[in-house]
């Protein structure tokens, strides 16, 4: 009997979550509670800002806002236990070795069980469950209440060319669906890894209704471990924004990731190639 109950408590030790690591590098300010309006519900909100923000104090700064917060910057906070972006350390890394101009990163958490609902543009089956159809309320948050926010807290600068919106899996369809919709707030989008099954393509058929090409500068990427479909659809995505005028080695970015997975560890080793794509020097 002790020996299985023994072997029961080991059962359960290995079944535990891993503890978990605080891993913020830089300066990372955090705003507890922001509320928005339009959604009618309050989140954190994490913004990262460059050594040079404090060493030189009349400087504006360009501005990167990220969708699933949590997993930004903290292996703390992470969906999978201490699998994150590396936002923070891939921006200070490179902004320390003149790679990228200094930048600011604006990481917005999700709302848990709400997440879908915000991030998709339509009503899909996910989960054992019907969600999605909230995408314009939360981009009208992003753009018209988290925007107007961070550009009076912090020194920005606030042109479309000068911010990028990136996202990934329903992060990148919501950053698909706030350039194709708010150009003139976003004139830079990241679409990581984007769950193009959702409508069954709409995002491609979203691209090719546009009636004229968008002043958007496009990186989108895909894993082929994340199944032949998927980068299948990447490609049509990819010869959509072509059609409309998007050239590939200008403002349009196609990565296909060889044996990457759809998780934050890929998402962690692409994330330095997009930021100097958008600001590399």
């Amino acid at each position: 009997m002790n020996a299985l109950l023994l072997g029961f408590a080991f059962g359960l030790m290995t079944q535990t979550e891993p503890v978990r690591m605080q891993s913020l590098t830089g300066n990372i300010e955090k705003i507890e509670a922001f509320e928005s309006k339009i959604l009618g519900n309050k989140r954190p909100v994490h913004v990262y800002l460059p050594p040079q923000y404090k060493t030189e104090p009349t400087r504006r700064f360009k501005v990167v806002v990220m969708h699933d917060g949590q997993n930004c910057f903290n292996g703390a906070t992470s969906y999978v236990p201490n699998q994150e972006w590396r936002a923070d350390e891939a921006a200070e890394g490179l902004i320390g070795a003149g790679l990228i101009e200094p930048i600011i990163i604006v990481a917005v958490d999700n709302m848990g069980a709400e997440r879908a609902d915000e991030f998709l543009p339509i009503r899909v089956s996910f989960r054992g469950t019907r969600a999605g159809g909230k995408a314009d309320l939360y981009t009208q948050m992003i753009c018209d209440e988290l925007l107007p926010m961070i550009d009076k807290k912090y020194r920005t600068r606030t042109s479309p060319a000068d911010r990028l919106v990136v996202g990934s899996s329903f992060g990148g369809v919501i950053s698909l669906h706030i350039g194709l919709n708010r150009p003139e707030v976003f004139g830079n989008i990241g679409v990581v890894s984007p769950s193009l099954w959702v409508g069954e393509g709409r995002q491609v058929r979203d691209v090719e209704a546009l009636p004229k090409k968008l002043p958007l500068k496009i990186w989108t990427d895909m894993g082929t471990g994340e199944g032949a479909e998927l980068v299948t659809a990447l490609g049509r995505l990819g010869k959509a924004f072509e059609s409309k005028g998007w050239v590939p080695g200008k403002d349009l970015a196609v990565y296909i990731d060889h044996g990457a997975k759809h998780n934050e560890a890929a998402w962690a080793i692409r994330f330095p190639a997009l930021l100097q794509y958008f600001f590399g020097r």
